[in-house]
């Protein structure tokens, strides 16, 4: 039998979660996000795929939402439940017996050793819906990367097998964003150097890439875009790698100093969920009107479980512009 990683990713999370309890609203548009309330200020944790048929996406401001899909109903975020829903889902695909390792609310990794992966996926498809009555994609590959990258050509509702075979037939001419871990800014350098494609990526010298990009960052763009990844899949406990808060306010805020007092405040917040895990670096998170997001991090000397508020103020001194602000956010990240 050959080994496979199966990527389980559940179809519209949040919002299916909600139609479980009000089946009434099913073929509607869906919006979760914030309180519900579009007028306030907010933004989209996650649309249902008829909402997002109008162009609403997760990260949209409410507001703008509304504007895009008003016939949308709008729910509010109920993070316990959603909790409890993937608390599920995780234990059925254990029921399965191979190895798991959650990554999210609504995904997970999955190592079998297989001669038909796609009747694996079904299985776990059939078990999760069993389960919790949501729907789920499964991408298949050698390796996690390849897995992840193949539930997006399965969704909604769908399997795809992704492996070196169809690598360059499925991905090569696409663009290099397409790609996980590459955003736009790094695709704008590459597009700099020439490189457009994926199967340009993959054809670049690694060395010369790490001349333009780094020595760590250029080879690895290259292995990524040849499909290349030998993370394995872990069935240890799901950690969180990070503790964050933010907060949109439903007013301007002009004045630094209350700014740097939420900072504070949040920074407080972050340093109680932290417990003793030793904290690395702070992320601090800041939306300016009307909707321009800037973060800026400070790294500690050493580990430590203290001096989380002082390295939070100490983020914050970084941002040059004073601008008005409607989003604080803080990021407290362990070590690996």
């Amino acid at each position: 039998m050959t080994s496979w990683v199966l990527h389980v990713d559940l179809d519209q999370f949040l919002a299916a979660v909600e139609l479980l309890r009000r089946p009434e609203l099913r073929g509607r548009p869906i919006v979760v996000g914030g309180d519900g309330d579009p007028g306030k200020r907010g933004v989209v944790s996650t649309a249902s795929y008829e909402a997002r048929a109008h162009g609403v996406r997760s990260g949209l401001p409410l507001r703008t939402a509304a504007r895009r899909c008003p016939e949308a109903v709008f729910l509010p975020v109920d993070r316990p439940v959603y909790e409890a829903a993937s608390a599920k889902v995780m234990a059925a695909l254990r029921a399965y017996g191979a190895i798991v390792e959650v990554v999210g609310w609504d995904e997970a990794y999955v190592a079998v050793d297989a001669d038909d992966p796609e009747a694996v996926a079904a299985e776990l498809r059939r078990r999760v819906r069993d389960a919790t009555g949501l729907d789920s994609s499964v991408g298949i590959g050698r390796n996690r990367l390849q897995a992840k990258l193949a539930t997006g050509f399965g969704k909604p509702g769908g399997v795809f097998r992704l492996t070196g075979g169809n690598w360059y037939d499925v991905l090569g001419d696409r663009p290099t964003d397409a790609l996980q871990g590459i955003g736009s800014k790094t695709a704008r350098r590459l597009a700099a150097l020439g490189i457009d494609t994926v199967r340009q990526l993959a054809a670049a010298d690694p060395q010369e890439l790490a001349g333009e990009l780094g020595p760590a960052t250029g080879p690895w763009l290259v292995r990524l875009a040849r499909g290349e990844d030998d993370t394995p899949v872990s069935g240890a406990p799901y950690v969180a790698r990070s503790v964050s808060r933010e907060v949109t306010y439903q007013r301007d805020l002009d004045d630094w100093d209350e700014v740097r007092r939420e900072v504070v405040r949040l920074a407080r917040q972050v340093s109680g969920e932290v417990g003793q895990r030793p904290v690395v670096r702070v992320v601090v998170k800041v939306r300016y009107v009307p909707f321009t997001t800037r973060t800026r991090g400070h790294t500690l000397d050493e580990p430590a479980t203290e001096r989380l508020e002082q390295a939070a103020v100490a983020a914050l001194g970084r941002f040059t512009t004073r601008r008005p602000v409607r989003l604080l956010g803080i990021r407290a990240e362990f070590e690996r």
